[in-house]
């Protein structure tokens, strides 16, 4: 990046980038104390569950996915939709009037000797910014995880699900194993559709899928009305079928390939994290999940002035082990480090605990 600071349109203390959950509840903590922030947001805010498949249900609790601590409303006082999560998102923006830059992505991240220029595109153009400090808060799961078969491209073949109703009477395969393959399963049989599902494993890991989900998936196949192919994964996908080889010890073992007809295609693959911009930025990653090195008690990345919050710190998760509702801790360690102070509301609301740094006490 060749741009001077002389072109730098804005400055700000801290930059957020990304507006899922995790960027909205830093946000509200920096206005609250009175922090100069501006906030990029790539897409929509909640863009990841905006595209979950429609009436899907968290698995968190509504207290732990709750920001800002504003509570999450629901009539039946149990689990909510992606929906019904947006939409309190959207409450949430409007109550404490946060602003973001909405489609704005952020695509340069460049270290200077006094913090960080930014440089975004949008429908008006490029814009450069100055930060201070930048948050990285962008998510884990921007694109699909891809088999590299040949067929993966054709048209009837998706990474995503959207609704069951789209496969009424016609013959879908799903591939996978975990929440997104086996909810898919269930809820597409009770649509009406012709289910077969391919898992590269010989038994589905009860520690990986809700455990809701599972004795229902189990019945169903045990009684012939899902028909599940353990121990494969496709090789190749057809306009009409998919082409399943035999795996043992996670490896193709050779043998005759099974065809099983198919007029639509889920592979529920799982989904990569975008690390462009920690890479541009310096960042170091660790391991094959690619996950930005950081300071546990601050989430600082080992690019000074450089923070990471929410499912991000995770990188490209292949085991979820960060969450909404384990992230909130991330916003009270950031804004501690960045003020001295930390935000009221984190840590205050029933049913989260946290072991605040002893200087976070002193200082509330």
């Amino acid at each position: 990046m060749n741009q001077s600071q002389n072109s730098i349109e804005k400055s700000t203390n801290v930059a957020i980038i990304g507006a899922g959950p995790i960027g909205l509840e830093l946000a509200a903590a920096l206005k609250e104390l009175g922090v100069s922030y501006l906030h990029f947001e790539a897409r929509q805010i909640g863009h990841t569950i905006s595209w979950w498949p429609r009436n899907t249900y968290f698995f968190s609790t509504t207290e732990r996915i709750e920001i800002a601590g504003i509570p999450v409303p629901s009539t039946t006082q149990g689990r909510i939709t992606g929906e019904e999560y947006l939409a309190y998102l959207r409450g949430v923006v409007e109550q404490l009037d946060l602003q973001i830059n909405s489609y704005e992505p952020v695509v340069d991240l460049h270290p200077l000797p006094n913090g960080f220029q930014l440089r975004t595109t949008s429908p008006r153009g490029e814009r450069n910014y100055f930060a201070n400090k930048v948050v990285l808060a962008n998510g884990d799961m921007d694109f699909p995880n891809r088999l590299e078969i040949p067929g993966e491209d054709l048209p009837h073949v998706s990474h995503y699900f959207s609704d069951p109703h789209m496969y009424f009477r016609k013959r879908l395969l799903i591939v996978g194993g975990r929440n997104s393959a086996v909810e898919a399963a269930l809820r597409c049989w009770r649509a009406g559709v012709d289910v077969s599902l391919s898992y590269r494993r010989d038994e589905f890991d009860a520690q990986l899928v809700k455990h809701w989900l599972l004795p229902d998936l189990l019945t169903q196949i045990s009684h012939g009305n899902i028909l599940f192919y353990p121990n494969t994964l496709p090789i190749e996908i057809t306009n009409q079928s998919v082409i399943l080889s035999h795996i043992r010890e996670g490896r193709l073992s050779g043998g005759k390939p099974i065809t099983v007809p198919a007029d639509f295609v889920f592979l529920a693959t799982g989904y990569r994290a975008d690390t462009r911009l920690f890479e541009i930025a310096g960042v170091r990653l660790i391991g094959e999940e690619c996950a930005p090195e950081h300071n546990p008690d601050t989430m600082e990345t080992n690019i000074p002035g450089l923070y990471v919050a929410g499912t991000s710190a995770g990188g490209s998760q292949s085991r979820y082990r960060v969450f909404i509702e384990n992230s909130h801790e991330h916003v009270g360690k950031i804004v501690f480090a960045l003020t001295g102070k930390w935000p009221a509301r984190i840590g205050s609301i029933p049913g989260r605990q946290y072991e605040l740094p002893i200087e976070a006490i002193q200082s509330n």
